[in-house]
């Protein structure tokens, strides 16, 4: 069988996405063309792409805070965590949890441990372990391997 194949910018659209986005998946190996010309013509599986397409999240972002006095720093890391994958053109899906770091009965931990445990993301971004959890980050970063 065939593949059908498709130039970048009907790969782009595919996914809701802009051909520079899908030139820095091909630099950093996350989403590489089924075939380049000499010209540097990029064509790309489109079953590839529909599989892509139907992903809840290749990168997650994981915010924590414990406290609602501290709701601006659960912005800012939001912030500087977006702009992280946004730099290296990653899709991302972002997690805020408020809650204590010994607390392992929040909603978004038990969000990202489900993700995880069902393969569902590519990479975790978090901006110190401790954001994750006081104590026990190793063993969520253990069930990522």
């Amino acid at each position: 069988m065939d593949k059908r194949l498709v130039k970048i910018g009907e790969a782009a659209r595919l996914l809701g996405t802009d051909p520079v986005t899908l030139r820095k998946w091909e630099s950093t190996g996350e989403l590489l063309p089924a075939r380049k010309t000499k010209g540097g013509t990029r064509y790309y599986d489109v079953s590839e792409l529909m599989g892509l397409s139907n992903e809840v999240a290749t990168t997650l972002c994981y915010c924590r805070v414990s406290s609602h006095d501290q709701k601006p720093d659960l912005d800012r890391q939001q912030e500087l965590l977006e702009a992280y994958c946004s730099a290296k053109g990653w899709r991302t899906q972002v997690i805020r949890d408020l809650g204590s770091g010994m607390n392992y009965r929040k909603k978004g931990l038990n969000q990202l441990l489900e993700l995880i445990m069902k393969r569902k993301i590519k990479r975790l971004v978090i901006s110190h372990k401790d954001r994750l959890l006081r104590f026990g980050a190793e063993l969520v970063f253990s069930l990522g391997a």
